[in-house]
């Protein structure tokens, strides 16, 4: 199975990725983490993201607030899928590492998830490698059909009350 790379743009983003993280670990998926800067340690992302496929790696979730080019500079550097997660900052709310992220020149594609959504980035990451993966996509359908039979036993609920 391939592995998925969590990178972040500093430790500080742990408390978020870690969502990521505990989502990986539920659907027993091998990961790495790495804490890489697009500014401060720009070689070091490059190359990280130039070897990642012939290292293993399926797909790319990449943290980060503020400016967040974290994962357009991973994504200019590997046609792997990569994950943006904006994390929110004190600044702006994580509005400006919302559009950082989202605003991705043509020909250099990342996929966005919302403000500190990264449960959802784990969850994309392992639907792409599901694609190829049928044990793996079983997984997928068995927890959504577990997520909506709670969704209806609340609905049931809320008609016992009312």
């Amino acid at each position: 199975m391939k592995k998925i790379a969590v990178i972040m743009g500093s430790d500080s983003d742990l408390p978020v990725v870690q969502k990521a993280i505990d989502v990986l670990d539920e659907y027993d998926i091998p990961y790495e983490v790495h804490v890489y800067s697009a500014h401060r340690t720009p070689e070091q992302a490059r190359d990280f993201s130039l070897n990642a496929r012939k290292n293993g790696f399926g797909a790319i979730i990449a943290a980060a607030g503020k400016a967040a080019h974290l994962a357009g500079a991973l994504a200019a550097n590997s046609t792997l899928p990569v994950i943006g997660i904006p994390v929110k900052s004190s600044t702006l709310d994580g509005l400006d590492a919302l559009l950082s992220t989202v605003q991705m020149p043509s020909g250099i594609p990342v996929a966005t998830v919302a403000i500190d959504g990264a449960a959802n980035a784990a969850l994309l990451a392992i639907e792409i490698l599901a694609v190829s993966d049928p044990v793996l996509a079983s997984k997928l359908d068995k927890a959504r059909e577990e997520a909506a039979q709670k969704v209806l036993e609340k609905d049931r609920g809320m008609a016992d009350r009312f």
